[in-house]
C-alpha cells in the first residue's frame, strides 16, 4: 500500500511538473486556440516606422538581418523591442530554437550554459499585453513569443520561415524582415537536437537605426 501511494505521488508529481514546464516556455504553438476576450485589429495595413531593427550575427556566416517595425499594429511591443535593444538587451543572446517554420530568440537565459532553461526568460520589465491583428503569419513576419498566457509577451521574438495559419490572429505581429531572410534560412538548417542547435547560434548585436 504504501509502495502504492509513492508511486502515486511521483506519477502526480511527473505530471504537474510536465504541464508547468510547457506553461512556462514562451513557444507559439501550433494548437493554440484563439484567446478568449482579446480583441484582434483588422482591415489595418501595417506601415513600416521610419527606424528598423538591424539584428547582427556572431557567426559571419549567418550575416544580418533588417527588420521593419509596425507601431501602428502593435505600438507596445514595437516600443519595448525598441527600448530593450537600445538598452543591449539582446546583445549575446541567441536563437535557442530553429525549425524550419521558426527561429525563436531573445532569451536572456540563452547567454548561460544551461540549455535547459532558453525558452523561459525575460526581461525585468512588465509583460505586454496581447496586440493581435489579422495579418497573416507568412514568411519573413516577426511576433512576439508568450506563454499560454495572450497577455504575457515580454522579450522574446520570432520570425517566421512559412506561411503557418495556426498562430494567426493569435499571436502578436510586430514586424517582418525586409532584409536577409535567406540568412534566418540558414541559421535554421544548422545541426541541432530536435528544435534546439548543437552549437549556439549567438545574436552579436540588435540595433535601432534609420531607414
Amino acid at each position: 500500500m504504501k509502495n502504492l501511494m509513492v508511486k502515486n505521488f511521483f506519477n502526480l508529481f511527473f505530471i504537474f511538473s510536465f504541464l508547468f514546464t510547457l506553461s512556462c516556455d514562451n513557444k507559439p504553438n501550433a494548437n493554440a486556440n484563439k484567446p478568449a476576450n482579446v480583441e484582434v485589429k483588422t482591415g489595418v495595413a501595417p506601415i513600416a516606422d521610419p527606424e528598423v531593427a538591424v539584428v547582427e550575427m556572431q557567426e559571419p556566416a549567418f550575416g544580418r538581418m533588417k527588420i521593419e517595425l509596425y507601431s501602428n499594429i502593435a505600438p507596445q511591443m514595437v516600443e519595448r523591442f525598441k527600448t530593450l535593444a537600445k538598452e543591449g538587451f539582446y546583445n549575446g543572446t541567441t536563437f535557442h530554437r530553429v525549425s524550419g517554420i521558426v527561429i525563436q530568440g531573445g532569451d536572456p537565459n540563452s547567454k548561460d550554459d544551461n540549455p535547459m532553461n532558453d525558452g523561459a526568460g525575460e526581461s525585468d520589465k512588465p509583460d505586454v499585453p496581447a496586440e493581435f491583428s489579422d495579418i497573416p503569419f507568412e514568411r519573413g513576419i516577426v511576433g512576439a513569443a508568450r506563454t499560454a498566457d495572450p497577455n504575457s509577451a515580454n522579450a522574446q521574438f520570432y520570425i517566421t520561415l512559412q506561411r503557418y495559419p495556426s498562430w494567426d490572429q493569435k499571436y502578436t505581429v510586430f514586424g517582418k524582415v525586409v532584409e536577409g531572410l535567406n540568412n534566418a534560412s540558414i541559421i535554421s538548417g544548422v545541426p541541432k537536437d530536435g528544435e534546439r542547435p548543437l552549437d549556439k547560434v549567438v545574436i552579436k548585436s540588435i540595433t535601432i537605426q534609420p531607414k
